[in-house]
């Protein structure tokens, strides 16, 4: 009789133990024979890949001028590289008329795009988004995976199928984003436990492309890795310069007008923006918020949030310590549209871990389910009827950015993750 919770052993054992029901769905799946469980792994990665080819053939054949409207900015920024055009000048087609938002070096990036028709280049950008997300469901739950044993083929795709019906990951596709390739190098540099590059370089190369993934930098030498740190500052300097000497106007027009310019990006005040600043804007409509109130509330979160990151980073729980990183990138932009959001991929993996603990599981459920759906756009909505009080309406419309706050603070308080070997 277990003296702690008045339990028999053997019932205990047979509860928790190999004989409970993880135990014994490996003991039956080890007497399968090798081609069997690959069978059922490519069997899963078929019906994970079927499942998702409605949301990728319904966004590529949406109407047209809706149509991967950020994946055509970059395509105009490379041509306007190529034609010798002013950078920060060029606009889309209409009616969408959008300008290009990036440093130099992301137009220099986007130049192959320029050379495809502009329907290969829809096409060419779907393995863009996906490949990215599967890289960050990789790194972000490993231990989930290590735990499924010879079902983590199975496991993979399930994940990967679930992973891409969050709302975030949905407007990544819709837009054309870049964010999740982003992700995937921010998170590959700091998770690779032996990177094949120069640890940083990754980081660098993603800031140069849209300075927001500098964060990394900051999580990188808070965690003890200084070196990784200066390296990915270095690259982040020689890829900026090295723009800066292909695309000399285009670099100063940048750094000192466009760079300041938020409005360029779109209404900051708009449903979309979820960063701390976007939900200071609506709070004070019709008003301006002050941007002194933005930058102190900024500067509290940023020091709250890398502390914590940095004392994750010691304690050996790198991934929560990534996703914290992760959820400052979204609030402390002071741009952070719903896509930006597609960290939140990563934060479910590092919240969930191996899934031996039931409140991660429970929070981990519970966070999926919420970024599934479409919360901020409800409290849009809401803000139309007189029945709703206008500031219950502001919250619901703030529901991600104020839900990455709340994930930032769940972080500090979960206990470490069980590290037992797995029964696998």
């Amino acid at each position: 009789m277990n003296t702690v919770t008045g339990i028999p052993v053997a019932a205990e054992a047979g509860r928790r133990g190999p004989a409970s029901w993880p135990g014994r769905l490996h003991r039956r799946v080890a007497a399968w024979p090798p081609w069997a469980t690959t069978a059922l792994g490519v069997l899963a990665w078929i019906a994970a890949l079927a499942a998702v080819e409605p949301l990728v053939r319904g966004y590529l054949t949406s109407v047209p001028d809706q149509r991967m409207v950020d994946l055509n900015v970059y395509r105009a920024g490379g041509l306007s590289v190529l034609q010798g055009q002013p950078l920060y000048t060029v606009l889309t087609q209409p009616p969408q008329l959008l300008p290009f938002t990036y440093p130099p070096a992301a137009a220099l990036f986007a130049v192959p795009l320029a050379l495809m028709p502009w329907p290969a280049a829809q096409l060419a950008w779907v393995p863009v988004i996906y490949v990215p997300l599967g890289v960050v469901i990789w790194f972000a739950f490993a231990p989930l995976l290590r735990r499924a044993g010879r079902l983590r083929a199975v496991a993979f795709a399930v994940i990967f199928a679930g992973c891409a019906y969050l709302f975030p990951v949905r407007d990544e596709m819709r837009f054309g984003q870049v964010d999740m390739i982003l992700l995937a190098m921010a998170v590959a540099d700091c998770a690779a436990r032996a990177p094949r590059w120069p640890r940083g370089a990754l980081v660098g190369l993603a800031t140069a492309i849209k300075l927001v993934p500098g964060v990394f930098i900051v999580y990188l030498w808070l965690s003890g890795r200084r070196r990784a740190a200066v390296t990915a500052a270095a690259a982040a300097a020689a890829w900026t310069l090295g723009a800066w000497l292909l695309l000399p106007r285009d670099s100063v027009t940048y750094w000192t007008s466009a760079i300041f310019q938020s409005g360029r990006l779109g209404s900051n005040a708009g449903t979309s923006n979820q960063s701390l600043r976007g939900i200071l804007l609506r709070e004070f409509l019709p008003g301006q918020a002050p941007g002194a109130l933005w930058a102190v509330l900024a500067i509290a979160v940023a020091i709250a949030g890398f502390a914590l990151a940095g004392r994750l980073a010691r304690q050996g729980r790198e991934m929560e310590g990534i996703a914290v990183t992760a959820l400052l990138w979204v609030l402390l932009s002071p741009v952070s549209w719903i896509h930006h959001f597609v960290v939140v991929v990563l934060v479910i993996g590092a919240i969930l871990a191996d899934g031996r603990s039931r409140p991660r599981v429970a929070i981990a459920v519970v966070t999926a389910a919420f970024f599934a759906l479409t919360i901020p756009w409800w409290g849009q909505s809401l803000l139309g009827r007189p029945a709703v009080p206008v500031l219950a309406a502001r919250v619901v419309q703030d529901a991600f950015g104020i839900a990455a706050v709340v994930l930032i603070v769940v972080i500090a308080r979960l206990r470490a993750p069980d590290r037992r070997t797995p029964a696998a």
